[in-house]
């Protein structure tokens, strides 16, 4: 499956959220919002069937990209969480400046989260997401990479969001700098889903 800036546009206007316009055309003013694949259900598949895109403006012009990431918890993070309230899994919504570029775990710099978001508490491990429990608050809900080329999801995502390729992760770090240095260290995630986009 393949979107268009076009269709997330639409879709992020229609649901009532922000669009980042860039208005006076500064650049990089950056859209950053992930489609959940909701067509395998409530099923945990532990691989990267979701996506994250990228829509900015550079020199008036606007770019967009998709990388493969996912969205929800693998298998292993299911079974080894420690949090007796269950694994975490973000509600859709949009999350303004619920980010900031600092370390991930004090290895490398990604997108952590700096304010509070909502999650789905899931318990009972039975590789079904339940979505019946919300909690909100901060909780290291980080936008960060897997592997080289990561296949499962297994823990790499225990609530994070995560790109599957390493070097996709790279371009969208680069992207996001730039924004930082023009408009702050602040940025909005924003997660829709599959069936949203028409």
């Amino acid at each position: 499956m393949s979107y268009t800036i076009e269709q997330i546009k639409n879709t992020i206007v229609k649901k009532g959220y922000v669009w980042f316009n860039d208005d006076l055309n500064k650049g990089f003013d950056v859209n950053i919002v992930s489609i959940r694949n909701e067509t395998t259900g409530d099923k945990v598949t532990n691989v990267f069937d979701d996506y994250l895109t990228l829509s900015y403006k550079e020199n008036g012009v606007w770019k967009f990209h998709i990388w493969p990431a996912t969205t929800d918890p693998g298998t292993k993070g299911i079974l080894k969480t420690t949090n007796k309230s269950g694994i975490a899994r973000l509600v859709e919504g949009q999350y303004r400046g619920s980010h900031t570029i600092r370390l991930h775990q004090g290895k490398y710099e990604a997108l952590g989260q700096s304010k509070n978001v909502k999650v789905y508490r899931d318990a009972n491990r039975d590789m079904k997401y339940d979505e019946t429990k919300i909690e909100e608050g901060v909780f290291g809900i980080n936008i960060h990479h897997a592997g080289a080329d990561s296949t499962y999801v297994n823990d790499w995502s225990m609530g994070c969001q995560v790109f599957k390729k390493t070097k996709d992760f790279d371009e969208f770090m680069s992207i996001c700098r730039k924004a930082r240095d023009i408009h702050g260290n602040s940025f909005t995630y924003t997660l829709i889903e599959s069936n949203d986009i028409k």
